[in-house]
């Protein structure tokens, strides 16, 4: 028996390769979903430092203004769309809104809580999908385990015996769709595993930030007040 590659894809019977062909399109999808989620995430935390640096600076001179509109220059930033938000509905309600100095803080928290939901819900777009390819994988794997057995027993009864001969294709056929499963099964897990680490750490820096503006949304009005 030819243990090629080629020679195994030749061997296996159409169910099998069907296994094989689903786990392939499981197998890119979640590396285009790694690939493409690490460079979302990495320029997000390059644009958020960037952003960081120059809201902090305007805030502590009380400029606000300049701080949305530096937001616009940065549109992948998690720090960026939350503080805008709030700043924006800040600035709103204190134009616009009869309600009392608490209310429009209390408004632009709410703001604030919005757009951080929303940013995370963007964040983790896509990411849902490793972890269903991560505890699939494996059952299909699994499925064409059975598929390749089956064929092994086949195999005995027809030649009638129980050589190596008989069954070397089922069993071939078994083993390497179980090791593909868990080859495309196991980097998913991992990555999923990453990528909510990511997540975790990117909402303490929005709840950190959040909890800033709203101390500057605080400040403010006292100053107004006096």
């Amino acid at each position: 028996m030819d243990f090629s590659i080629l020679g195994l894809w030749q061997t296996m019977t159409p169910i099998a390769q069907g296994v094989v062909i689903v786990l392939l399109i499981l197998s890119v999808w979640s590396l285009y979903i790694s690939v493409e989620r690490v460079l979302f995430f990495r320029k997000a935390q390059k644009q958020s430092l960037a952003f960081a640096k120059l809201a902090t600076e305007n805030l502590k001179h009380d400029r606000p203004q300049a701080v949305i509109d530096a937001a616009q220059k940065y549109p992948q930033s998690h720090l960026a769309r939350v503080v805008s938000a709030g700043l924006q509905s800040f600035q709103f309600e204190n134009q616009t809104s009869p309600l009392s100095e608490l209310e429009i803080v209390e408004a632009a928290s709410r703001a604030v809580e919005r757009s951080a939901l929303l940013t995370t819900s963007d964040f983790k777009r896509g990411i849902g999908s490793l972890a269903t390819i991560a505890t699939t994988a494996p059952f299909i794997g699994l499925f064409g385990t059975v598929i390749g057995i089956i064929n092994a027993f086949r195999g005995m009864a027809l030649t009638g015996s129980g050589g190596i001969g008989a069954v070397s294709a089922g069993i071939a056929e078994a083993l390497v769709t179980t090791a593909l499963g868990l080859f495309v099964a196991i980097p998913a897990a991992w990555m999923f595993n990453y990528f909510q680490n990511k997540l975790e750490r990117l909402q303490v820096e929005m709840s950190n930030s959040s909890s800033e503006l709203v101390d500057f949304f605080m400040k403010k009005q006292k100053k107004n007040a006096t």
